[in-house]
This record gives structure tokens, C-alpha cells and sequence, in this order.
């Protein structure tokens, strides 16, 4: 049988990750690609908010690399947004211990 106190702290668990993710989905994240060629900015919720294009610095009829170039540069910003929730949710998870777990 679960005890109350063990109940509580799952709820609290669950409000703070609900504000966590919540937080994380706001939050702006930069990835970038070809040194600074591309730079883009994605929201937590992996929302594409910009994509900056260095024009001077790229082939512009090599669109290929360019489409390379945009899309390491998202996975880069993706990354960084997982990154940051896992960390989050290791943080929260700590100090939870559910009985005959150790």
C-alpha cells in the first residue's frame, strides 16, 4: 500500500514537472552550423522561430549545403533542447524513492 506522504510528493513531482516543462517550452534555444554561417533559434516545444543565413558566406546556388547546413544547425538547437530536459527531469527525480527501489 502506497502511504500518503508517498502520494504527496508524486503530485508534487508531477505540478513541478508540469511548470518545468512548461518553462522549458517557452524558452528560446540556438543551435548553428558552418562555424556561423546558419543560425537558427527554436523554441522548447522544437518550434522554429528563425533562421539566419550568413548569404556572404555561403554558394548561394550550392543549395544543398545550404540545406545541410540548415538542418545540423536545427539538430543542433534540438539537442540543446533535450539536453535541457533531461537534465530537468533528473533534478526533479532526485530525492524521489519509491519503496524496495534503491
Amino acid at each position: 500500500m502506497i502511504n500518503p506522504q508517498m502520494i504527496k510528493k508524486i503530485q508534487q513531482m508531477q505540478e513541478d514537472l508540469k511548470k518545468a516543462q512548461a518553462e522549458i517550452n517557452a524558452s528560446t534555444f540556438f543551435g548553428q552550423a558552418g562555424g556561423s554561417v546558419v543560425k537558427v533559434a527554436v523554441k522548447g516545444s522544437k518550434e522554429v522561430i528563425s533562421i539566419e543565413i550568413k548569404k556572404d558566406e555561403v554558394d548561394i546556388n550550392d543549395v544543398d549545403m545550404i540545406q545541410d547546413l540548415i538542418v545540423a544547425a536545427l539538430n543542433d538547437a534540438f539537442r540543446k533542447v533535450d539536453r535541457e530536459m533531461e537534465e530537468t527531469l533528473g533534478s526533479l527525480a532526485q530525492g524521489i524513492q519509491f519503496p524496495g527501489m534503491y
